[in-house]
């Protein structure tokens, strides 16, 4: 029998969002030479929101990229059917960058690292940096998040499901399934 448990609803996930901007801002010492790159899906939706927030604190407005990984994905050769490739659009020099890269769950490690080969593609940036709505554990690299919204343990059994109005027409919120 499969259960469910919300964990963070729309309300918490905007304050989560809010936090990580301002963390981020406190990291970076102001926005100077900071830009945002959202990875497909959530994590593009998260990337302008915390751009909006960015804008309401600072005043100011950040470079912002989206990325899509699936060519540089390690499990290609053992998907059954063929990844759906979107548009990654970088248009602005990342080179001595700082690099907010963001998704919504961070699990295993390996869709940062793909985005990490996809990212220095496009220059080398002065560092990157990683925020993520969830970290839910259970690394298999050596990869962690500098910017959290919520540490869940879950275990390899259970599903983390993020759902943003934007990109899943339903309200805002973090789910547990399994």
């Amino acid at each position: 029998m499969s259960t469910s448990s919300k964990i963070m609803d729309a309300d918490q996930v905007r304050r989560a969002v809010t936090r990580i901007a301002h963390e981020i801002l406190e990291r970076n010492k102001g926005v100077d030479e900071v830009c945002l790159v959202g990875i497909r899906t959530r994590g593009v939706v998260l990337a302008e929101r915390l751009r909006a927030a960015i804008r309401q604190i600072e005043g100011k407005e950040l470079l912002y990229g989206i990325l899509d990984i699936n060519f540089y994905r390690d499990d290609l050769n053992i998907i059954k059917k063929q990844p759906v490739i979107h548009e990654t659009l970088i248009d602005f020099d990342i080179t001595d960058k700082k690099v907010v890269l963001v998704d919504d769950v961070l699990y295993t490690g390996r869709t940062i690292r793909a985005a990490l080969d996809a990212l220095v593609d496009f220059g080398r940036p002065s560092s990157i940096q990683l925020a993520v709505l969830v970290d839910r554990g259970h690394r298999e690299l050596p990869i962690r998040a500098d910017f959290v919204g919520k540490n869940i343990p879950t275990s390899k059994t259970q599903q983390v499901k993020v759902s943003l109005q934007e990109s899943d027409s339903h309200e805002d919120g973090v789910v547990i399934e399994g």
